[in-house]
């Protein structure tokens, strides 16, 4: 029996995408009410059947962990900035900046990087390209990167035709704006206090946040330390987590696209457990976006809710990943 005192679930179901891929109308239009239901009230969705071998995230992890542990003298001829591509050491981001939310800069460190084929216009290719930095310390990780991110970019188009059914627009009405596009791809090690230190009240190991872009696919790992999401009905819970699936998340220019329909999804991570000090954990974030330029234009009415103006989709990513940078 289930205990009466518990905290009721989140409201975010699990998604098998093979009866989708492969199913008759009937069952591809049941997955896809699914997704909108559970689209408009958390945001979020644990996706199965995403054809990722699972070994191969372990692998970037330990290769990830060697570097992460570095000395930081090692790790610093890799340093960016937000947006950029290397290494982003603590303190680098406030995630909670970017919707109000007065946070201290986020325990966390991060490999970034990004797309990896170049514009044809100067000056998309001058914002938003940039070759990838590959530590040479762990050799092994730009072709375990490369392929899980070919991968991801699959899932992605997988994902977004079933949104595209899920909203009852055309299926290409979101992957039509993908035939170049930016992404982000994040690597992010949450050390534990034994590193850190214990964590000032109010400090996360990334604060309070909406994500910016479309899709956010999002393998991870659990811990007392992990990820919460929030809803109107339950407030902050802390986030299921199936270690066959991949957690999903729709962005702000999603959300905007829809016209409210699906939310973003707010979450955090929550700090390292004092009585836990050797905790730390490691995510694996792809941050889906869309081609440069492209302009991101509510649907009417009665599917979308809300008629926001429209917005250049990068000048709007622009402008948020300068909101949680900290200088």
């Amino acid at each position: 029996m289930s205990d009466p005192a518990a905290p009721p679930a989140p409201r975010i179901p699990t998604v098998d995408l093979r009866p989708w891929l492969t199913g008759g109308p009937d069952v591809r239009a049941a997955t896809a009410r699914t997704v909108d239901e559970a689209l408009r009230t958390a945001g979020f969705l644990l996706v199965t059947g995403h054809g990722v071998d699972p070994a191969l995230p372990a692998r970037i992890r330990r290769a990830a962990r060697a570097f992460f542990t570095l000395p930081a003298a090692a790790k610093r001829p890799y340093a960016t900035t937000v947006g950029g591509r290397g290494w982003l050491g603590r303190g680098a981001e406030a995630n909670g900046l970017a919707e109000g939310t007065a946070t201290l800069p986020d325990l966390k460190e991060s490999l970034t990087f990004a797309t990896h084929e170049p514009f044809a216009d100067p000056a998309t290719n001058a914002e938003w390209y940039a070759p990838n930095v590959w530590p040479a310390e762990v050799p092994g990780l730009r072709a375990l990167c490369e392929e899980y991110l070919a991968r991801m970019g699959e899932l992605e188009i997988r994902l977004l035709t079933l949104l595209g059914e899920a909203l009852g627009v055309r299926r290409d009405f979101f992957t039509r704006h993908m035939d170049h596009p930016t992404y982000g791809f994040n690597i992010n090690w949450y050390p534990g206090t034994d590193v850190v230190g214990a964590a000032e009240p109010g400090r996360f190991r990334i604060g309070p946040h909406t994500d910016f872009g479309t899709l956010t696919l999002l393998d991870r790992q659990a811990g007392r330390g992990g990820l919460q999401v929030f809803t109107d009905e339950h407030g902050w819970e802390d986030a299921p987590f199936d270690p066959a699936a991949l957690t999903v998340n729709i962005g702000d220019l999603m959300a905007r696209w829809t016209g409210d329909r699906w939310r973003s999804g707010r979450h955090r991570v929550l700090p390292p457990p004092a009585d836990a000090p050797a905790e730390e954990l490691i995510s694996l974030v792809y941050f889906g976006e869309c081609t440069p330029g492209t302009l991101v234009e509510s649907v009417p009415a009665p599917v979308g809710r809300i008629a926001y103006a429209p917005v250049d989709s990068h000048v709007y990513l622009r402008e948020k990943l300068d909101s949680i940078t900290v200088r």
